[in-house]
């Protein structure tokens, strides 16, 4: 099919191209901002007081219903979602990684990229059949939320993994700091009390995936980061030349401790929010690039969450909120769009080693286009994701998905 956009913001944070233009696509394929010759469109849309960018990519989204989740990523202006291995059963076998890589080309929604489970069944002992899983489709292997708790395995995972230039994914939590905690021990949790996670459970964890990067040199990618100390620690390591990225919740940038309120389950998170000088120092290294953004997507059933804190599960709701609470962050941050428009596209994609998230000539035409001034307001039945659970229900929310292409085919217009 033969796509004309017409009169949008064209913002390629890769190429630095932030300018108004029209696109045109031809067989999946953008062909450039000219009429190329003989050239007629099939269908044309016009994106006239509206931005174009390339699709978003999510670092981190669970995909309770396959149908649903994608539905929500593509409303979302979400092209490819990275989903962790904590499924049921966990992504532990060649074929259960293939079967939901063919599933989500089936949907014919977003682009589905699994992580392997490291280990069988995420326990943490005997590695997984990764080769087998890389093969089926897996972009990386991780342990999502489940505990390392032996060291010597994780050593020996990420020997495997360097050894055939597999990347790993970890989250950077000790167990053992972090088994009984629900929320930031700081003041907050201290008043309501609550048990809480030290930030030391995550500067710990790093430090030790850091030295087993160092010894391995292995590449690594550290999801969720949380704290000030923990960028710190992240920064020093790439600034020594070890291969390691990571990535922040988006929630994390816009939210602390203080926002659990009165026992907010909708604000229970893992990691925790923490406090006010952490979101402030995490906003500050996003915006300077340390960092990519993710959702963290968790889509939970209202009796989930219908639960006193400590027992609520974890997590909210993001796909369809990625794009306008990174466009919300920004605007505090003092962040210019380019560059907030990196942060969920050209930096998810050099995480993943993908030649993706850009809009030169050639380029597969992964596309989002959005109104970055229409306002809506997030409900319940505003959300086609089954999981209704986040902490900006009933908050208007600026920036609103007009149509997201997939491959050059419109897989969403709203």
């Amino acid at each position: 099919m033969n796509i004309e956009i017409s009169n949008g913001r064209i913002v390629d944070p890769q190429r630095g191209v932030n300018r108004i233009a029209s696109l045109f696509i031809a067989d999946g394929r953008i062909v450039g901002n000219e009429v190329p010759d003989g050239f007629v469109a099939d269908r044309r849309i016009d994106a006239a007081g509206c931005v174009v960018c390339p699709g978003l990519i999510d670092l981190g989204a669970r995909l309770t219903s396959i149908e649903a989740e994608l539905a929500a990523a593509v409303a979302g202006g979400v092209t490819s979602v990275v989903v962790p291995p904590d499924a049921d059963p966990p992504l532990d076998e060649p074929e259960l990684a293939d079967r939901l890589v063919h599933r989500g080309q089936e949907i014919g929604k977003a682009r589905v990229l699994p992580l392997g489970a490291l280990t069988l069944g995420l326990k943490g002992e005997r590695l997984a059949e990764l080769a087998g899983l890389k093969k089926a489709g897996c972009v990386a292997f991780s342990q999502a939320n489940a505990p390392m708790v032996d060291t010597e395995a994780l050593l020996r995972a990420m020997e495997y993994a360097a050894t055939f230039g597999f990347a790993v994914w970890l989250q950077p939590q000790d167990h053992w700091l972090a088994r009984n905690g629900f929320a930031h021990a700081g003041e907050v949790a201290s008043r309501l009390g609550l048990s809480g996670i030290p930030v030391a459970a995550e500067t710990i964890a790093i430090a030790t995936i850091v030295q087993l990067a160092r010894d391995t040199g292995c590449r690594v990618h550290l999801t969720r980061l949380s704290s000030a100390a923990g960028a710190t620690q992240v920064a020093e390591a790439q600034a020594e030349g070890l291969p390691i990225t990571c990535d922040v919740g988006v929630h994390h940038l816009l939210l602390s401790e203080h926002d659990i309120g009165f026992f907010n389950p909708h604000a229970r998170f893992v990691p925790p929010l923490r406090s006010q000088r952490d979101r402030e120092a995490l906003s500050a290294a996003v915006a300077a690039g340390l960092a990519a953004i993710c959702s963290d997507h968790t889509p939970l059933g209202a009796d989930d969450k219908l639960l006193p804190f400590g027992e609520a599960k974890p997590g909210a709701s993001g796909l369809e909120t990625l794009l306008p609470l990174t466009l919300k962050w920004a605007a505090a941050a003092g962040v210019d769009l380019p560059r907030a428009l990196a942060r969920i596209t050209a930096a998810p994609a050099t995480i993943l080693g993908l030649p993706a998230a850009h809009l030169a000539p050639g380029a597969v035409a992964d596309i989002c286009i959005f109104d970055p001034a229409a306002e809506w307001q997030l409900s319940a039945d505003s959300l086609k994701s089954r999981g209704k659970n986040s902490p900006w229900l009933g908050q208007a929310l600026a920036g609103k998905v007009k149509a997201t292409l997939v491959g050059g085919r419109v897989a969403f217009a709203g």
